[in-house]
């Protein structure tokens, strides 16, 4: 087992992973950028490294950087939680090239699941449903107009890699697909510096379903069953749950080993989640993989009493999986809400600033995981999630009412919220009766969005 491990990360995940690491005896070395000096957290870490001023491309980015921490604070492996060099083949090459361990997967299996072409492919090899799309990135208006004609309108364009909601834009007609081509291509270049971008045919009211997976070095590939992020805006995930609610077994089955089935034809190993879209008909279609620990891994935690994070480590440490695959229970219902620095109101705009005031919900079966507190300063540098409050209850009506009461308890004083965001959707019928799809948070709490989405 490793004793020493580096955080190439910030705010709630390294909190998160720091926390992990201090229960299995490991100590820590924690970077940061200028911008979250003095940030609370770093003061449980065992060393601290400053690794250059707030902007991400200077910091957390500058895989030279981290490296260099590790190697001065003695550190055997890199976590890089989620974001910024989670999901960057090179980075885990380069790390495993000095001799320190990458926690996570094989930087040959992250590369080929990082490219969604090459992942759809390799989907289709092995039998797993994919949406109808392109053969291939392309290139020229033209041969977007030729597929689009092809699978049919409305499509979806989206960046070959990243993700986030990065580049992606959908087209109902051929005068939108103009347009729409080259607002992917250059917003792709400038989130992911690389401009290309696919076609597939959009499916219409879809839900989000993931299977979260686990590998270990040994060729075993466990699922941990599913987890439903319908409840999105412009495809960043608002609230998840598991189990997907209305799910038929059979579904819940075929969707679980077939994210299984494209895990181990790409030699994957540590954890993985592999993403699908369900039709209104029940039909699964595979979109992506995050080769990472997803933001809502703690719904998966709670349904199965399974800690992700030491699962990580120890795979990445060399164990085999302690537990097969009858071994994972599911248990009761777990619901996450993402609490983001943002104004629902004013169109999601950031709202960083101070934190005057937090109180933080309790009670049974309540989780809130956030690095913030009272006269911490939200930077206006990185994402705006502040904090996840989960609850687990034996039923999903026990989950949402459970969820109500915490989002009614937690107050954040200072600064704009989604919590009451959080608070509307939960008591939606839609919501409440399962009958949600992704667009229906811009249908039906952003609807100028929507309108101008359509033109």
């Amino acid at each position: 087992m490793f004793k020493r491990i580096l955080i190439a990360n910030r705010g709630e995940i390294a909190l998160r992973v720091l926390r992990a690491c201090r229960e299995m005896g490991i100590e820590t070395v924690a970077v940061f950028s200028e911008a979250d000096r003095g940030s609370a957290y770093l003061e449980l870490a065992d060393e601290a490294y400053c690794i250059g001023p707030a902007k991400a491309s200077e910091s957390y980015l500058r895989y030279d950087r981290v490296i260099s921490a590790a190697e001065i604070g003695n550190a055997q492996a890199i976590h890089p939680g989620y974001g910024f060099l989670s999901e960057n083949a090179h980075f885990a090459e380069v790390c495993r090239s000095c001799q320190i361990e990458f926690i996570g997967p094989p930087h040959e299996a992250m590369a080929l699941l990082g490219d969604k072409n090459a992942a759809r492919a390799l989907a289709k090899k092995v039998g797993v449903p994919v949406v109808p799309g392109s053969e291939g990135t392309v290139e020229t208006e033209a041969e977007a107009l030729r597929v689009a004609r092809e699978i049919g309108y409305p499509v979806l364009i989206k960046a070959a890699v990243g993700g986030g909601g990065k580049g992606m834009r959908i087209a109902v007609n051929e005068q939108s697909l103009k347009s729409a081509l080259q607002q992917a291509q250059q917003e792709a270049e400038a989130a992911f510096g690389n401009g290309a971008v696919y076609l597939e045919k959009y499916i219409e009211h879809p839900r989000h379903v993931e299977v979260q997976a686990i590998g270990d070095h040994y060729g075993n590939i466990i699922h941990l069953w599913e987890r439903d992020c319908t409840i999105q805006r412009r495809h960043q995930k608002l609230i998840e749950e598991s189990p997907a609610p209305n799910l038929p077994q059979e579904v819940r089955q075929a969707i679980c080993e077939s994210a299984v089935k494209l895990l181990k034809a790409a030699n994957y190993y540590n954890a993985g989640t592999v993403e699908f879209l369900v039709d209104r008909h029940f039909n699964f279609y595979f979109i992506e993989v995050n080769a990472r620990i997803q933001v809502e891994h703690p719904v998966t935690e709670m349904v199965t009493g399974l800690d992700l994070i030491k699962l990580q480590i120890k795979v990445a440490a060399g164990e085999p999986l302690p537990f097969k695959q009858e071994d994972v229970e599911h248990r009761g219902v777990a619901i996450e809400c993402r609490i983001n620095a943002e104004d629902p109101e004013r169109g999601f705009r950031p709202s960083p600033g101070r934190i005057e005031r937090i109180f933080v919900p309790g009670g049974p079966g309540v989780r809130f995981d956030s690095h913030v507190y009272p006269g911490y300063v939200v930077s206006p540098h990185y994402d705006s999630m502040i904090g996840k409050l989960i609850v687990h209850r034996p039923t999903r009506a026990e989950a949402i009412a459970a969820m109500k009461r915490a989002l009614e308890e937690l107050r954040i004083e200072g600064i704009k919220t989604t919590v009451e965001l959080s608070k509307a959707i939960l008591s939606h019928p839609t919501f409440v009766d399962a009958r949600a799809d992704t667009t229906f948070v811009e249908r039906t709490f952003i609807p100028s969005q929507q309108e101008g989405a359509k033109k």
